[in-house]
């Protein structure tokens, strides 16, 4: 259907200058949250993994972020898959796992692991530590929160804005995740439901979020938000290729990001903050990846609401979409 005629008129955004993200990684999904929200996959959902045999034998080298022994992983295809053979190595349960880093130990959120791991990088795994439950007056529409989520059912805090409602609550932390809102539960929920629940909570009162930090190692104890500088850890992530996981199909082995496929989505990336209060690299990838060949929007918006119809992307939007796409390819940064 051309642009403006039926499609969805842009919508308010779902946390006013924020973001929701998944760090990265929103795919590996296959049911949706207890919201009612729908994963990027759309209608192929529900498909049984691949075959063992299809699956790339690449052993990738793994630690908890905490402190533990080196362990060797391999076989997996996806994000669940991955947590899963996390556990197995290091014998916890997959439910233990909240989200990974890869080449530092911090609870870095610029090193988040999502849809891609460059072939030599080294993953640290974090795990839920203590629990701890918060209340909240909301004296601003805006919280100053930054949510994502980790692929596999668990959202939580990518950035605490500074000066903000959330920032003035020591308790609070990047990387904590947010297991339940006013008792109800988030387990399962996509970054953008649990922004739309915070930011639909009235102004002027009271709530409660009930959260699960990741456990730190001692060094880490005094930390409270925006994560480790970038070169720490050991650095082994030089290798030119990536391990693609999907939530339908085999992973599969694909060089890194062009220049120009670099360039959109990161453009693409701050037109979903602007418009859609989400940041979402992997989302963004999915869109640059989606648009690149299209010959004019209304390929695009078709495309968009075919693979991505539950975010309700509005006309504006796309438009820009297109633009930015359009801008990376002739060099126009």
């Amino acid at each position: 259907m051309p642009l403006g005629l039926g499609r969805r008129k842009k919508a308010p955004p779902l946390v006013e200058n924020e973001e929701a993200e998944p760090g990265r990684g929103g795919l590996g999904v296959d049911e949706p949250g207890p919201l009612g929200g729908g994963v990027v996959g759309g209608p192929h959902m529900g498909l049984p993994p691949p075959p063992p045999a299809l699956r790339p034998r690449l052993v990738f080298h793994t630690q908890l972020a905490h402190g533990s022994p080196t362990g060797r992983i391999e076989g997996f295809t996806n994000v669940k898959e991955l947590y899963g053979k996390i556990a197995e190595a290091f014998r916890l349960p997959a439910a233990e796992v909240m989200f990974c880093t890869l080449n530092t130990h911090k609870v870095d959120m610029d090193k988040l692991l999502g849809g891609q791991i460059g072939l030599e990088d080294f993953i640290f795994a974090h795990v839920k530590g203590q629990r701890k439950e918060v209340e909240v007056f909301k004296s601003e529409e805006a919280l100053g929160l930054t949510i994502t989520d980790n692929g596999a059912g668990y959202a939580f805090i990518k950035r605490i804005k500074e000066g903000s409602v959330i920032d003035h609550i020591q308790l609070i932390s990047v990387g904590d995740m947010i297991e339940a809102i006013n008792g109800q539960s988030l387990l399962g929920c996509r970054h953008y439901e649990v922004a739309r629940l915070l930011k639909e909570l009235p102004r002027g009162r009271t709530f409660t979020l009930k959260l699960t930090e990741p456990r730190k190692a001692f060094d880490m104890i005094s930390m409270r938000s925006g994560g480790g500088r970038p070169g720490s850890g050991p650095q082994l992530g030089t290798g030119r290729g990536t391990l693609r996981l999907r939530s339908r199909g085999p992973a599969t082995v694909e060089d890194l990001p062009s220049a120009f496929e670099e360039k959109a989505i990161e453009k693409v990336d701050d037109l979903l903050e602007s418009y859609m209060g989400i940041r979402d690299t992997e989302l963004a990838a999915t869109m640059v990846e989606l648009g690149k060949d299209k010959r004019n929007p209304d390929e695009l918006a078709e495309a968009l609401d075919e693979r991505l119809g539950d975010f309700a992307f509005p006309d504006e939007f796309v438009f820009d979409v297109w633009g930015a796409i359009g801008d990376a390819k002739v060099g126009r940064y």
